[in-house]
């Protein structure tokens, strides 16, 4: 199966063009190919941000250096607890803040709620899809991979990374990524293969199916 959904804007040309391509590959060796639909996936990232933040929020909240976590001394309790929540990176700090917001009494339902309904439609139409194909394949990301040590300053670049894999999480999915190509700038682009809940095997399956009709003699 082929969601669309996953080829759309924000994929890079080179990108869609290799996945392409090994979907193709498989074709010729006798799969069936099927375009399939996954609407819902499109929301995916902006349903993940909210549930993740959400649920951070929730856990790291215990740890105040008191019953969880490192401690770092302080001669009174308020300024104990600063100091050891002081050590959470920034991420996960924007991620606290975010996640206690969307919490809130009064915007719960209008975040938080909607994120899991959605999650909830997200799952189902996977599972719809499921049930007209054995295994789905998209790209794993929109772009060729980061080169080793690069640190993506923007925010937005960095979360759009997730765009093809945060659908997958949210439904609970088995996926695998594997390479599928390189991109114009040398770096590898990433081909996930997604099955149905407790499908690990079909997913295994596809994946060998691929790699010993791409690189037959093993130099991939």
């Amino acid at each position: 199966g082929v969601p669309k959904e996953f080829f759309g804007e924000g994929v890079d040309a080179e990108v869609r063009q290799a996945v392409e391509k090994a979907v193709k590959t498989l074709e010729d060796a006798g799969a069936q190919v099927k375009e399939v639909s996954v609407p819902h996936a499109e929301d995916a990232w902006s349903v993940y941000a909210v549930i993740v933040a959400a649920e951070v929020s929730s856990n790291l909240g215990r740890y105040d250096g008191v019953r969880y976590g490192v401690r770092i001394p302080a001669g009174d309790v308020p300024t104990m607890m600063a100091r050891t929540r002081a050590l959470f990176g920034r991420e996960a700090k924007r991620r606290i803040v975010l996640g206690t917001y969307v919490r809130g009494k009064d915007v719960i339902d209008k975040y938080y709620v909607t994120a899991a309904k959605v999650r909830t439609l997200l799952a189902r139409e996977f599972a719809a899809a499921f049930k007209e194909v054995d295994v789905l394949m998209t790209p794993t990301t929109p772009t060729t991979a980061f080169a080793l040590g690069q640190v993506e300053r923007d925010l937005m670049k960095s979360y759009a990374a997730d765009l093809c894999t945060a659908p997958v999480n949210l439904a609970g999915l088995p996926a695998l990524s594997m390479p599928c190509g390189v991109g114009g700038d040398g770096l590898p682009i990433g081909l996930q293969i997604i099955g149905p809940a407790f499908g690990d095997a079909a997913v295994l399956q596809a994946a060998y199916t691929y790699e010993q009709l791409a690189w037959p003699e093993g130099a991939g």
